[in-house]
Formats: C-alpha cells, sequence, structure tokens
C-alpha cells in the first residue's frame, strides 16, 4: 500500500447548496470556526479516553467514570459542531486524522497512570477548551451567528461543569 501524502488544503470560498439565510460569507466563516472546535472537541474527548482507560489508584474506580463521563459529553458536543458546520453548507471533517494536525489543545502525556496526574492533565485541558469554546461564543456573535453561538454557550457550561467535577478530585477533604 502507498503512503499517501497530506496536500495543504486550499482555502474554502464557497459552502453546498443550503436555503439558510445567512449570507454565504457569513456560513464559511462559521464553518471555519466550527471545523476549528470541532478538532479540538474530538482531541478533548479522545484526551478523557486516554485517562480513562490508563488511570491507576486508591481512586480508580471513581475517576474511571468520570473520565467516560467527560469523554461521553464531549462527543455530544462532537455532533452539535459537526452538524451546524453541514448545517451551514460546510462538511464536517471530523476523522482523528484532521483533529491531530489541527487541534489547538496542548498534547496529552502518554505515560502517566496516576490518578492525580490524570486529573491535572485533563482539568488543564478542558479549562484550555472551555477558553476556546467562550472566544467562540464572542466571534459567532460579531460574524451574526446567534446559533452558532448558543450552541458554543451550550457547549461552554457542559466543559465547565466537567471542569468543576474533575477539579473537585484536586481539592482537600479539610
Amino acid at each position: 500500500m502507498k503512503n499517501k501524502t497530506a496536500k495543504s488544503k486550499p482555502e474554502k470560498t464557497s459552502t453546498l447548496h443550503t436555503r439558510n439565510s445567512l449570507p454565504e460569507k457569513t456560513r464559511i466563516q462559521v464553518a471555519t470556526l466550527l471545523q476549528e472546535r470541532l478538532a479540538d472537541s474530538i482531541d478533548l474527548m479522545m484526551q478523557a479516553k486516554q485517562a480513562h482507560w490508563n488511570v491507576k489508584g486508591p481512586h480508580f474506580m471513581a475517576l474511571h467514570q468520570l473520565f467516560d463521563k467527560v469523554y461521553t459529553e464531549t462527543g455530544e458536543y462532537v455532533d452539535l459542531i459537526a452538524e451546524r458546520i453541514v448545517q451551514l453548507g460546510g462538511i464536517a471533517e471530523g476523522t482523528v486524522r484532521v483533529a491531530a494536525k489541527t487541534s489547538s489543545l496542548p498534547e496529552y502525556p502518554l505515560d502517566i497512570t496516576s490518578g492525580a496526574k490524570h486529573v491535572g492533565e485533563l482539568a488543564h485541558a478542558i479549562a484550555f477548551y472551555g477558553e476556546l469554546v467562550r472566544t467562540a461564543i464572542d466571534q459567532a456573535t460579531e460574524l451574526g451567528d446567534a446559533d452558532t453561538a448558543d450552541i458554543f454557550t451550550e457547549i461552554s457550561r457542559g466543559a465547565d461543569t466537567n471542569l468543576w467535577f474533575v477539579e473537585a478530585h484536586e481539592q482537600d477533604e479539610h
């Protein structure tokens, strides 16, 4: 089997046909923004699964279940974002390869097993993700797409809840 080399993608200048009333220029800009957050969402989802698979220690079961919850909920964000891209006439690029190439999230360490270290790393990733999503709310609003801003607002609330649950495992009982 030949090794295919990745080609640089031309910048999108049009969308697929839709009767959506947003101007095409806006739809292209919003779809690009959504695609960026789609890559981040896929990356966060898989980082949570990495933690879920590899966590060890005295709080294994609680963390194993918590990390799976973050994975599942982030998967719902992936679906919301990808479907919005398509609604706007774009093509959702949701493969793991695309996400790995374009995610803005920090790299997740692959060599950790400690529950405390997974909590710290995943909390950092969720916080970083939340910041990107909050910025996307403002960008979608500036572009005049209240529906996309609303989707990002929903995702932001969910990310903040997940961050709260993960960070709770860093806090003392005193």
